[in-house]
């Protein structure tokens, strides 16, 4: 499953956006990037598959370039004031889940939408801290992301995978049980031999 969940809006800033998902790609391993167009696999159910990867993943990474607020349809409504948006989806999913949720904005200029821009089921997102991928220095930008996403990671790993206490987790070995000699009187002559556990019987 992987870890990472890209959402986008395709028509926005693409071309950065694909620097972005390979970037992360050469950084963390491809098989940990969860991008709609590389990851669904033809004939599979898209609805399904992209909101359980919403929910499940442990970050997502909302590109945000300078057309993804205003995009708007053909019938000039604002996308995001649609319900069934999937880009709000997304959001909405993995916010519900307790998921870790970055803005990641692209180019130098990008903002980080007002919460009253925004529907009130992702309006959280405008109080989250960015990330940024600037049009300028962009290796380093790119550098910078995949260093920051690294890290997020690594502190999720850390929270589910407590250090051991000493004495805990582990289980004592017995102690060896003692050599016990048991002596029995007998007529006649006497011999000696070894019974179970150690045990000697002397005959006298």
């Amino acid at each position: 499953m992987p870890r990472i969940f890209l959402s986008f809006r395709k028509p926005d800033s693409r071309w950065i956006r694909d620097r972005v998902y390979r970037a992360l790609s050469d950084r963390l391993g491809a098989d940990e990037i969860f991008k709609s167009g590389q990851s669904i696999t033809p004939g599979a159910d898209f609805a399904e598959i992209l909101l359980r990867q919403a929910a499940e993943c442990e970050l997502m990474c909302v590109l945000i370039g300078p057309g993804w607020l205003d995009a708007r349809g053909e019938d000039g409504v604002r996308l995001l004031e649609r319900a069934h948006d999937w880009v709000r989806l997304e959001i909405a999913t993995a916010l519900r889940a307790g998921n870790r949720v970055v803005p990641v904005l692209l180019g130098d200029a990008t903002m980080l939408p007002d919460a009253s821009s925004l529907p009130a089921e992702i309006a959280e997102l405008a109080r989250l801290q960015f990330l940024r991928v600037p049009e300028t220095h962009l290796p380093d930008g790119l550098r910078h992301l995949g260093d920051a996403v690294a890290a997020l990671l690594s502190d999720a790993d850390a929270d589910t995978d407590p250090a051991v206490e000493p004495g805990h987790g582990t289980t004592p070995a017995p102690d060896p049980e003692p050599s016990v000699t048991m002596t029995a009187h007998v007529s006649g002559g006497g011999s000696a031999y070894q019974a179970a556990r150690d045990q000697t019987i002397r005959l006298t």
